[in-house]
């Protein structure tokens, strides 16, 4: 990877920490974020849908979706450890032959990567730079529905992420995380014929899908 963001990604997401979340999951399923995600992409229906996870860490929605009826998915990922961590938990439920792992910078490997119906960001936007071509590649191979969780731009994500930027940034470490602006993030994915059907928020997350019809946005 010639990102110095995703090279420091692959460093902060080590295998210890992979398997510290692979370990919570199999004890207790999804973070509340992603499990809202991922019960509102099931409503929407995804039977016999293929998913692109760009940035899938240990593989969750990979595995609830493939599990609730998605017939395969692509995981992107910057970190190693997570792709391996992903891996094997597809390989303890039987998913493996349904995957396919491709690791570095998804803005690189997007065209690789190919279409889906499903393009999924959890947690990812907020790992990434250029908040604009992310979103513009990741929508552009969306073909129905797009669900991201990332932070909102409140003053205290802001203040938070100032902070953690600022400890990285003593420890000579390359990464930051980001807090882009919402309605720019918006505005992109809308550019792209994509209309909002879902939307719920925490103190420090906002869950969103969209998808290219336009259906009335679903409330909670």
């Amino acid at each position: 990877m010639t990102c110095s963001q995703c090279q420091g990604l692959d460093t902060l997401f080590d295998k210890r920490t992979a398997a510290k979340e692979l370990k919570n999951y199999r004890k207790k399923g999804p973070s509340k974020t992603t499990r809202w995600l991922i019960d509102a992409l099931k409503a929407e229906g995804i039977v016999g849908a293929t998913l692109l996870d760009i940035g899938g860490g240990i593989g969750a929605i990979q595995h609830e979706l493939l599990k609730a009826g998605a017939s395969g998915a692509i995981n992107v990922d910057a970190a190693s450890a997570y792709i391996e961590a992903a891996q094997e938990e597809a390989h303890r439920e039987g998913l493996a032959d349904r995957v396919r792992y491709h690791h570095g910078d998804f803005v690189q490997l997007a065209a690789a990567a190919g279409e889906a119906d499903i393009v999924t960001l959890d947690r990812t936007i907020c790992c990434y730079h250029d908040m604009a071509a992310l979103v513009g590649h990741s929508t552009s191979l969306t073909r129905n529905l797009y669900g991201l969780v990332y932070p909102r731009d409140t003053w205290w994500v802001k203040f938070g992420l100032v902070m953690i930027n600022f400890v990285s940034w003593l420890q000579r470490e390359p990464y930051r995380f980001f807090a882009h602006p919402n309605q720019a993030v918006d505005a992109l994915i809308r550019r792209q014929g994509l209309v909002p059907r879902f939307y719920r928020k925490t103190l420090l997350w906002q869950v969103a899908i969209y998808g290219r019809d336009n259906k009335r946005e679903k409330q909670p």
